[in-house]
Protein backbone atom coordinates (compact mmCIF):
# COMPACT_ATOMS: atom_id res chain seq x y z
CA UNK A 1 0.00 0.00 0.00
CA UNK A 2 1.34 3.58 -0.96
CA UNK A 3 1.63 5.56 2.10
CA UNK A 4 1.37 9.50 1.52
CA UNK A 5 2.75 11.32 4.15
CA UNK A 6 1.71 15.21 4.33
CA UNK A 7 2.87 17.14 7.16
CA UNK A 8 0.17 18.65 9.93
CA UNK A 9 1.00 21.88 9.24
CA UNK A 10 0.56 21.89 5.70
CA UNK A 11 -2.81 20.47 5.69
CA UNK A 12 -3.64 23.43 7.95
CA UNK A 13 -1.98 26.03 5.52
CA UNK A 14 -4.47 24.48 2.46
CA UNK A 15 -7.19 25.38 4.60
CA UNK A 16 -6.10 28.79 4.65
CA UNK A 17 -5.52 28.90 1.11
CA UNK A 18 -8.62 27.73 0.47
CA UNK A 19 -10.65 30.58 2.61
CA UNK A 20 -8.37 33.27 0.75
CA UNK A 21 -9.28 32.06 -2.45
CA UNK A 22 -12.94 31.75 -1.65
CA UNK A 23 -12.60 35.37 -0.90
CA UNK A 24 -10.86 36.57 -3.74
CA UNK A 25 -13.39 34.58 -6.18
CA UNK A 26 -15.97 36.22 -4.27
CA UNK A 27 -14.38 39.73 -5.32
CA UNK A 28 -13.98 38.66 -8.84
CA UNK A 29 -10.50 37.35 -8.66
CA UNK A 30 -9.82 34.25 -11.41
CA UNK A 31 -6.64 33.57 -11.39
CA UNK A 32 -4.00 34.04 -9.19
CA UNK A 33 0.25 32.97 -9.29
CA UNK A 34 1.91 31.40 -5.80
CA UNK A 35 3.40 34.54 -4.90
CA UNK A 36 -0.04 36.76 -4.42
CA UNK A 37 -1.24 33.58 -2.61
CA UNK A 38 1.93 33.73 -0.26
CA UNK A 39 1.82 37.54 0.00
CA UNK A 40 -2.00 37.17 0.51
CA UNK A 41 -1.58 34.52 3.72
CA UNK A 42 1.79 35.33 4.70
CA UNK A 43 4.08 32.23 3.91
CA UNK A 44 6.61 31.96 1.02
CA UNK A 45 5.73 31.45 -2.74
CA UNK A 46 8.14 28.27 -2.28
CA UNK A 47 5.85 26.97 0.51
CA UNK A 48 2.69 27.61 -1.39
CA UNK A 49 4.31 25.36 -4.16
CA UNK A 50 5.51 22.46 -2.04
CA UNK A 51 2.59 22.46 -0.24
CA UNK A 52 0.31 21.63 -3.33
CA UNK A 53 2.71 19.58 -4.80
CA UNK A 54 1.82 16.70 -2.42
CA UNK A 55 -1.39 16.38 -3.90
CA UNK A 56 -0.16 17.54 -8.19
CA UNK A 57 -0.15 19.66 -10.58
CA UNK A 58 -2.17 22.47 -10.29
CA UNK A 59 -1.67 26.00 -12.28
CA UNK A 60 -0.02 26.88 -15.43
CA UNK A 61 3.55 27.82 -15.86
CA UNK A 62 4.14 31.52 -16.41
CA UNK A 63 -0.14 31.86 -16.14
CA UNK A 64 -1.14 30.72 -12.51
CA UNK A 65 -3.57 29.04 -11.20
CA UNK A 66 -7.56 29.26 -11.88
CA UNK A 67 -8.66 30.50 -8.49
CA UNK A 68 -12.25 28.31 -9.26
CA UNK A 69 -10.53 24.97 -9.50
CA UNK A 70 -8.01 25.67 -7.08
CA UNK A 71 -10.82 26.31 -4.79
CA UNK A 72 -12.48 22.70 -5.99
CA UNK A 73 -9.00 21.09 -5.98
CA UNK A 74 -8.66 22.10 -1.96
CA UNK A 75 -11.75 21.57 -0.91
CA UNK A 76 -11.45 17.99 -2.36
CA UNK A 77 -8.27 17.55 -0.50
CA UNK A 78 -9.64 18.49 2.55
CA UNK A 79 -12.74 16.58 2.19
CA UNK A 80 -14.85 19.51 1.76
CA UNK A 81 -17.03 18.33 -1.40
CA UNK A 82 -19.93 17.57 1.12
CA UNK A 83 -21.58 18.66 4.67
CA UNK A 84 -20.31 17.24 7.78
CA UNK A 85 -22.78 16.60 10.75
CA UNK A 86 -21.21 17.04 14.13
CA UNK A 87 -22.04 16.53 17.46
CA UNK A 88 -20.78 18.80 21.05
CA UNK A 89 -20.69 17.59 24.36
CA UNK A 90 -20.80 20.13 26.84
CA UNK A 91 -23.56 23.12 27.31
CA UNK A 92 -21.36 25.20 29.34
CA UNK A 93 -19.67 28.48 27.97
CA UNK A 94 -17.65 26.88 25.36
CA UNK A 95 -20.13 24.66 23.56
CA UNK A 96 -22.24 27.37 23.48
CA UNK A 97 -19.73 29.45 21.87
CA UNK A 98 -19.10 26.78 19.35
CA UNK A 99 -22.88 25.72 18.80
CA UNK A 100 -22.98 29.21 17.86
CA UNK A 101 -19.65 30.01 15.89
CA UNK A 102 -21.23 30.22 11.91
CA UNK A 103 -17.60 30.15 11.04
CA UNK A 104 -18.55 25.67 10.71
CA UNK A 105 -21.65 26.00 8.63
CA UNK A 106 -20.17 28.34 6.14
CA UNK A 107 -17.32 25.02 6.04
CA UNK A 108 -19.91 22.56 5.78
CA UNK A 109 -19.52 21.38 9.40
CA UNK A 110 -23.31 21.30 10.74
CA UNK A 111 -23.88 20.82 14.39
CA UNK A 112 -26.77 18.31 14.46
CA UNK A 113 -26.61 17.50 18.15
CA UNK A 114 -25.69 19.21 21.58
CA UNK A 115 -25.57 17.57 24.66
CA UNK A 116 -24.76 17.10 28.47
CA UNK A 117 -25.42 15.93 31.55
CA UNK A 118 -26.49 18.67 33.87
CA UNK A 119 -30.26 19.01 34.16
CA UNK A 120 -30.38 22.50 34.69
CA UNK A 121 -28.72 23.00 31.15
CA UNK A 122 -31.12 19.72 29.53
CA UNK A 123 -33.90 21.49 27.28
CA UNK A 124 -32.67 24.44 27.04
CA UNK A 125 -31.60 25.85 23.51
CA UNK A 126 -28.73 26.61 22.00
CA UNK A 127 -29.39 28.50 18.72
CA UNK A 128 -32.22 26.01 17.08
CA UNK A 129 -30.44 22.97 18.87
CA UNK A 130 -32.27 21.60 22.17
CA UNK A 131 -29.78 20.03 24.75
CA UNK A 132 -29.80 16.91 24.98
CA UNK A 133 -29.13 14.04 27.94
CA UNK A 134 -26.10 12.40 27.06
CA UNK A 135 -27.68 9.03 27.13
CA UNK A 136 -29.45 10.26 23.63
CA UNK A 137 -25.87 10.69 21.89
CA UNK A 138 -25.94 7.50 20.45
CA UNK A 139 -29.23 7.83 18.59
CA UNK A 140 -28.64 11.27 17.39
CA UNK A 141 -25.09 9.70 15.85
CA UNK A 142 -26.73 7.11 14.45
CA UNK A 143 -29.80 9.15 12.82
CA UNK A 144 -27.37 11.71 11.38
CA UNK A 145 -24.25 9.22 10.49
CA UNK A 146 -22.06 11.78 13.06
CA UNK A 147 -18.18 11.04 12.44
CA UNK A 148 -17.17 14.02 14.18
CA UNK A 149 -17.42 15.12 17.60
CA UNK A 150 -16.31 17.71 19.84
CA UNK A 151 -15.88 17.61 23.23
CA UNK A 152 -15.84 20.80 25.28
CA UNK A 153 -16.55 19.10 29.15
CA UNK A 154 -14.76 19.80 32.28
CA UNK A 155 -11.12 18.03 32.24
CA UNK A 156 -12.20 15.40 34.22
CA UNK A 157 -15.07 14.28 32.09
CA UNK A 158 -13.26 14.11 28.83
CA UNK A 159 -12.17 10.70 28.70
CA UNK A 160 -15.66 9.62 30.03
CA UNK A 161 -17.72 11.31 26.82
CA UNK A 162 -14.66 10.02 24.38
CA UNK A 163 -15.52 6.63 25.35
CA UNK A 164 -19.31 7.40 24.71
CA UNK A 165 -19.16 9.09 21.66
CA UNK A 166 -16.40 6.25 20.41
CA UNK A 167 -19.00 3.37 20.97
CA UNK A 168 -21.16 5.14 19.60
CA UNK A 169 -19.87 5.10 16.36
CA UNK A 170 -17.92 8.29 16.18
CA UNK A 171 -14.36 8.45 14.17
CA UNK A 172 -12.96 11.69 14.80
CA UNK A 173 -13.04 13.72 18.21
CA UNK A 174 -11.84 17.42 18.80
CA UNK A 175 -10.60 17.90 22.42
CA UNK A 176 -10.24 21.12 24.80
CA UNK A 177 -7.41 21.18 27.42
CA UNK A 178 -4.30 19.24 28.58
CA UNK A 179 -6.12 15.64 29.00
CA UNK A 180 -4.44 13.24 26.92
CA UNK A 181 -7.54 10.45 25.49
CA UNK A 182 -7.05 6.87 25.32
CA UNK A 183 -8.90 6.03 21.98
CA UNK A 184 -8.65 2.70 19.49
CA UNK A 185 -6.27 3.11 16.74
CA UNK A 186 -9.11 3.88 14.12
CA UNK A 187 -10.06 6.90 15.65
CA UNK A 188 -8.61 10.66 15.24
CA UNK A 189 -7.86 13.19 18.02
CA UNK A 190 -6.58 16.46 17.97
CA UNK A 191 -6.73 18.27 21.15
CA UNK A 192 -6.54 22.32 21.25
CA UNK A 193 -4.82 23.67 24.39
CA UNK A 194 -5.11 27.34 24.68
CA UNK A 195 -2.35 27.40 27.37
CA UNK A 196 0.28 25.70 24.66
CA UNK A 197 -0.79 28.72 22.55
CA UNK A 198 -0.51 31.65 25.23
CA UNK A 199 2.96 29.82 26.39
CA UNK A 200 4.37 30.00 22.80
CA UNK A 201 3.33 33.69 22.67
CA UNK A 202 5.10 34.53 25.89
CA UNK A 203 8.08 32.64 24.89
CA UNK A 204 8.71 34.87 21.85
CA UNK A 205 8.12 37.71 23.98
CA UNK A 206 10.35 36.71 26.64
CA UNK A 207 13.00 35.83 23.96
CA UNK A 208 12.43 39.22 22.00
CA UNK A 209 13.18 41.11 25.59
CA UNK A 210 16.09 38.48 26.74
CA UNK A 211 17.97 38.54 23.29
CA UNK A 212 17.08 41.87 21.60
CA UNK A 213 20.15 41.49 19.26
CA UNK A 214 19.48 38.06 17.99
CA UNK A 215 15.91 38.05 15.72
CA UNK A 216 13.98 34.42 16.53
CA UNK A 217 12.20 33.68 13.05
CA UNK A 218 8.61 31.99 14.31
CA UNK A 219 8.43 28.77 12.18
CA UNK A 220 4.62 29.19 11.23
Amino acid sequence: MKVLRVPEATIGRLSVYSRYLEQLDKNGVTTISSGEIAKGVGVSPAQVRKDLAYFGEFGTRGVGYNVKDLIHYLHRILGLTHPWPVVVVGAGNLGTALCAYRGFRDRGFHIVGVFDNDLLKIGKRIQDLEVLPVEKIPEVVKEHGVRIGIIAVPQQAVQEVADILVRSGVEALLTFGSVAVRVPPHVIVRNIDLTIKLEILTFYLNFRETHPATWLEPNI
